[in-house]
């Protein structure tokens, strides 16, 4: 038992011995008083890329996060959720909300009307626009944020673990050369003619352990410093998988743009039949078949008037007509019309009697007329 309780202390006294060592090691280099064991270039350029690498790695995985999720509440709030190893929330994000908003605003005024089935349109649109960010963000974290995290939670954090202990070692390795030195020196300095040589035995069995523990060191530094090369050429393949990483978040971000193209070419399809006249239209005082297609809306810069003559219809007498039903056109050839709006009616020589020319604007197109009531 004494046996192993003396070992105890030897050990702990070793222990603290290296520990002093090493601060005075790395205190006397601070202050210029110590020689330094310098790596060579290609491994200093090693160490500047892997640190570059961990510092732009995060600042990309940050602000990508801040793309994703704008409200850093929320990334805070699902940060803890990931930490805890919980499920999160399930949140409607900022483009399905609006699209709520809007479809509950179009059935309270009513999808009858032109405004209200306008709102539900658009609503609808807002909220598959919704879902297809919500797939290009569960893509963009399965993708490309994940294994940026895993590198960094994975090999970034075993190459920092093994630069620490190579920079242990090197201290290890400094202190070792300076005791040699100054055991060297402190023998040097003996006078030649002594008369005993006790002292001289004493020194060089210092000079002899000296050399011993800078063996060691230095054969520990040499394996440590071939550990942390090995790893620190790793990261050129870090690089390679992230690059694939990328490819793919920009394919994802491809897709997500031009679906949200798609649905919004599409609403602005179906709402361009909508009437969208008002009271701040202008008046046309440019004479019978020409149209002056610029707004008087003061707020927004006036344009030179687009000009287009149109071929004035014989013997036709327009009227004002509501629409009674929503109808649908079946060709080209017909008009969509919408409950409750206005639209200009006139018939032609050659047209069915139960059918009617409508203008709505620069649309033009047969309708029927049992869908009108014409103004008179």
């Amino acid at each position: 038992m004494q046996n192993v309780e003396r070992f105890k202390m030897k050990k702990f006294a070793a222990d603290a011995g290296t520990l002093f060592n090493r601060a005075v090691q790395f205190t006397e280099e601070k202050l210029g008083s110590a020689e330094k064991t310098e790596l060579d270039a290609h491994f200093e350029n090693l160490l500047q890329r892997a640190d570059k690498t961990k510092l732009w790695t995060e600042r990309v995985l940050r602000q990508t996060e801040a793309v994703l999720q704008p409200n850093p509440n929320i990334r805070m709030e699902d940060f803890f959720y990931e930490k805890l190893d919980k499920k999160k929330r399930d949140r409607n994000n900022h483009q399905e909300q609006l699209g709520n908003a809007m479809v509950d605003a179009g059935n309270d005024y009513g999808p009858g009307t032109s405004y209200g089935n306008a709102l539900v349109k658009s609503g609808q649109t807002q909220i598959q626009i919704g879902n297809t960010e919500r797939e290009f963000t569960q893509a963009t974290v399965n993708n490309f944020l994940q294994p940026l995290k895993s590198f960094l939670e994975g090999d970034m954090k075993t190459i920092q673990k093994e630069k620490k202990i190579l920079e242990v070692k090197r201290l290890d390795l400094d202190a070792s050369k300076n005791r040699l030195r100054k055991a060297k020196s402190t023998a040097s300095q003996q006078q030649p003619n002594s008369t005993t040589n006790t002292l001289t035995l004493v020194e060089d069995d210092v000079i002899a352990r000296a050399e011993a523990d800078l063996r060691v060191a230095q054969a520990e530094f040499d394996r440590q410093a071939e550990i942390t090369k090995l790893l620190l050429e790793g990261v050129s393949s870090a690089h390679a998988h992230h690059l694939r990483c990328l490819n793919d978040f920009i394919e994802a971000q491809t897709t997500y743009y031009a679906q949200c193209l798609k649905y919004m070419q599409d609403l602005q399809r179906q709402l361009g039949s909508y009437s969208v006249g008002g009271g701040n239209t202008a008046p046309n005082t440019l004479g019978p078949g020409i149209s002056n297609n610029y707004s008087t809306d003061p707020m927004i810069p006036s344009a030179p008037p687009m000009i287009q003559v149109i071929a004035a219809t014989p013997n036709t007498e327009k009227k004002q007509a509501r629409v009674l039903y929503d109808y649908d056109s079946a060709d080209s050839s017909e008009l969509s019309l919408l409950a409750d709006e206005l639209i200009t009616v006139y018939r032609l020589p050659n047209l069915d009697p139960d059918w009617l020319m409508a203008e709505r604007g620069p649309q033009k197109g047969k309708v029927p007329s049992t869908y009108l009531e014409v103004l008179e």
